[in-house]
């Protein structure tokens, strides 16, 4: 079977959260299940450009990055938090490989809008890289950077990334390890199962904004490159990837054509 767990920034900022999460994902890896590990890093990012004076800026969510932000983008997202997770998963017992989309063009990217600088949107992905090392027992742990054939380098959704390695690598699921339970309706309880449709609906209406609509747009792009089930999480859920392996009702669900919710 194959995996793909993208883990939010804010799990990954506290040492003992971050090696939690390694050993109970290198417990899953252990079982045979071939894992590819994409990671953000937006808390770390914006704390990084504040301690040297630098305002971090949005625009509809996504981070405008100038010159100075994509070197911090590979110092940080390249650079330490990606590095502190492949160490936790080493701790761990795992074989894992930190890599950024850049790596034997992994994410191929393009200029979103000249606006937001350096952020990429993913055109290609080529799987090869993450084929050979899963099927040799190692763990890619990948940064949310891309980049094109040009030699330049993109800024990239860690959402967006996953999705678009999900589709491309062939998983069979796409879990998301998030700091919420889950996605929530309009009566702010939490959905266990969702279509692709109803997570379309949940937007348009407003009820999904921010870092939500987000993962949902990201999670609706996977069904729709065949990824069979996704799964929206609280990584702060002990042993949560096996538990959702194990077929728990846990977090929420997303499938192309899931149960109506009223």
């Amino acid at each position: 079977m194959k995996l793909l767990v993208k883990i939010g920034g804010t799990l990954l900022d506290a040492e003992p959260s971050r090696r939690r999460l390694a050993a109970e994902l290198a417990a899953v890896a252990g079982a045979g299940i071939q894992m590819v590990v994409v990671h953000g890093g937006g808390k770390q990012m914006t704390r990084f450009l504040a301690e040297r004076g630098v305002e971090s800026r949005f625009v509809n969510g996504l981070r405008v990055t100038t010159p100075e932000t994509l070197d911090a983008v590979l110092k940080v997202l390249a650079g330490s938090v990606n590095q502190e997770l492949v160490a936790a998963f080493i701790a761990a017992g795992a074989r894992a490989v930190g890599l950024s989309g850049v790596d034997a063009c992994l994410t191929e990217a393009e200029t979103m809008s000249p606006d937001l600088g350096a952020v990429g949107r993913v055109v290609r992905v080529n799987p090869e890289l993450l084929e050979l090392l899963t099927s040799r027992g190692y763990v890619p742990v990948v940064a949310c950077v891309a980049g094109d054939r040009q030699g330049r380098i993109y800024n990239v959704n860690a959402d967006q990334m996953a999705s678009a390695c999900a589709g491309a690598y062939g998983v069979e699921r796409l879990v998301f390890l998030t700091d919420v339970p889950g996605v929530l309706g309009a009566d702010r309880q939490l959905l266990p199962l969702l279509s692709a449709a109803e997570g379309e609906h949940l937007i348009r209406i407003g009820v999904a904004t921010g870092g939500m609509q987000a993962k949902l747009n990201a999670a609706i792009d996977a069904v729709r490159k065949g990824v069979r089930e996704i799964v929206i999480a609280s990584g702060g859920e002990p042993d949560i990837v096996q538990r959702v392996l194990a077929g728990e009702a846990v977090g929420s669900r997303l499938l192309e054509h899931g149960a109506t919710n009223g």
